[in-house]
């Protein structure tokens, strides 16, 4: 946590990326009256896990004061790691998963047989800027912008990331928590989510960033 506390009597919204993005996945959201600050994902250590990397993320949190978590994908997965560590006010998850049990049969299949450490993390990290618009085409206009914020991760950080999530091992997570998923999602299935709180008809995994103004509308109704 950070060791200087914010002197004021903002709340600070802490938002967290997914897996292949940054800051600018967000950049179409306006939060007035809010402080925002924007998680930055360094690179994981060899044999990092979901929770041992949130716990490192920790150490960008303020937790001095009123925060909320809102996290993307694989960012909203950490903030399910953080929910239970730091108790902030608020924790909202967008296109994303509470545990493991709304993450495609897949993956599980790959942490079981092994599969996933005989692909180069390189070839991830291209086949994701490649595939990524086919992939969720609701994000097709907008793929030179994804594809730049993939093309800043390394390999290694790839490689990392896919086996935290792979390996994840939560099973459950606090009932308050609040998901936001689009029944377009292909790459965590609409079908797969247990109880969202928040629909978003034809969303896709992107849609914080091509549906913004409705993600800002449910993000404002949460918030208030």
């Amino acid at each position: 946590m950070l060791d200087r506390p914010i002197m004021d009597n903002l709340t600070t919204i802490y938002f967290l990326p997914g897996l292949g993005a940054d800051q600018r996945l967000f950049s179409e959201l306006s939060l007035p009256g809010y402080r925002v600050v924007h998680i930055t994902f360094p690179e994981p250590g060899e044999g990092d896990t979901m929770e041992s990397y949130a716990r490192s993320i920790a150490k960008q949190i303020d937790t001095t004061g009123k925060f909320i978590l809102v996290g993307v994908s694989l960012g909203g997965m950490i903030s399910c790691e953080l929910d239970e560590i730091l108790r902030p006010h608020k924790t909202i998850l967008i296109s994303s998963a509470r545990s493991r049990d709304e993450i495609p049969k897949l993956y599980k299949l790959q942490a079981k047989m092994g599969t996933h450490r005989l692909i180069p993390g390189w070839l991830v990290k291209y086949s994701g800027a490649l595939l990524q618009g086919i992939y969720e085409p609701n994000s097709w206009k907008d793929r030179h912008l994804f594809r730049a914020m993939l093309m800043m991760k390394s390999s290694t950080y790839f490689k990392r990331t896919v086996s935290m999530i792979i390996h994840w091992k939560r099973t459950q997570s606090n009932k308050d928590i609040i998901h936001i998923h689009g029944t377009g999602d292909r790459t965590l299935p609409f079908k797969l989510v247990k109880r969202p709180d928040y629909v978003v008809p034809n969303g896709s995994h992107m849609m914080v960033y091509t549906r913004a103004k409705e993600i800002n509308k449910i993000l404002l109704e949460v918030l208030a």
